[in-house]
């Protein structure tokens, strides 16, 4: 069996924000691998990190927030060590971030080709003739006709300018795709439509992909393991379907009772008991334990590792065996 490397190796990363009050640790250790070819979706609540820790992979975090630790190795180069030159020979050449509301990003006086056409000038030399056959190309992967590159964002559809900002990000077929929730914009319906497109896409370009969300339903359909990030910290990974069918940790479980099933008999919804916590003074021993209702009296003193549980691994001292 021939195992390979993973396209991108998160290990112990935290980031901190620097404030007048302190450093506030946004993430907190956070260690995560993603395979060729893999969907990874992260979720959790609004404030939980998810986007800091996007922001970090990316190497696009601006003050006060500062990579206080670890590294984050892409095709094994540990990016935090490169300076903004080297980024930039990688950055979307290699990998490339589709970031939250991005069809807001697009720039409102320059056609969607000229946008197009400045992406592939900034980092490669091409003819005129070779940027138009490319910009087409990936016009036609998103769905999109061609015609269009001479349309200027606002007069495109939500949806529309939503998939040029992810035809950007594949217009050098990067191994690495970001998504810090694309889909947030959009309606229900265009929001699996343009998932199905980027699960087909990833089918046929090969991309590995981290995707950040809140919506459950969202990566119970289209991711292949997920990971759940609570007050900084991810707190449970693992294949999706496993995730789904038997969550572990008390918090996975309490999301997956906070929204409701189209199948299968009528249930009440159970929200989360109280709120998360204040990450410049977060609590001793687990943070979740103020909100758990399986607390033990060593939740409060004592901070849980990672146990290991089949296809999955889970942050609670439940599974101390």
């Amino acid at each position: 069996m021939v195992v390979t490397a993973p396209v991108l190796a998160v290990d112990g990363l935290s980031v901190d924000y620097i404030t007048d009050r302190g450093a506030v640790r946004a993430v907190d250790g956070v260690s995560l691998e993603v395979a060729k070819g893999e969907f990874l979706g992260i979720v959790g609540e609004s404030g939980c990190g998810k986007s800091t820790l996007l922001f970090a992979i990316a190497r696009l975090l601006s003050p006060p927030a500062e990579i206080a630790a670890g590294s984050v190795r892409f095709r094994g180069r540990d990016m935090v060590a490169m300076d903004e030159d080297e980024l930039r020979h990688v950055r979307w050449r290699d990998y490339s971030v589709v970031m939250q509301s991005a069809m807001n990003a697009l720039n409102p006086v320059m056609t969607i080709g000229a946008q197009l056409k400045d992406a592939i000038e900034a980092h490669e030399p091409a003819s005129s003739q070779k940027i138009r056959e490319r910009s087409e190309h990936v016009m036609r992967l998103v769905g999109i006709d061609p015609i269009h590159l001479a349309s200027y964002p606002h007069q495109l559809s939500g949806g529309m300018r939503q998939r040029a900002m992810i035809a950007m990000a594949l217009v050098f077929s990067p191994e690495l795709v970001i998504m810090d929730e694309p889909t947030s914009a959009l309606d229900v319906v265009a929001q699996r439509s343009l998932m199905l497109q980027i699960k087909e896409l990833q089918r046929r370009i090969g991309f590995a992909a981290v995707f950040v969300t809140h919506d459950m339903s969202l990566v119970s359909h289209f991711s292949d393991r997920l990971a759940v990030m609570y007050a900084g910290q991810i707190v449970e990974v693992g294949a999706t379907r496993s995730v789904f069918e038997d969550p572990k940790h008390p918090y996975t479980k309490g999301l997956m009772q906070s929204f409701p099933s189209i199948s299968g008999p009528k249930e009440r919804l159970v929200g989360i008991a109280g709120s998360p916590p204040d990450l410049l003074q977060p609590p001793a021993g687990c943070r979740f334990h103020p909100r758990c209702p399986s607390v033990m009296p060593r939740c409060r003193t004592e901070e849980p590792p990672f146990y290991e549980e089949p296809a999955d691994l889970v942050r609670c001292h439940l599974y101390d065996r």
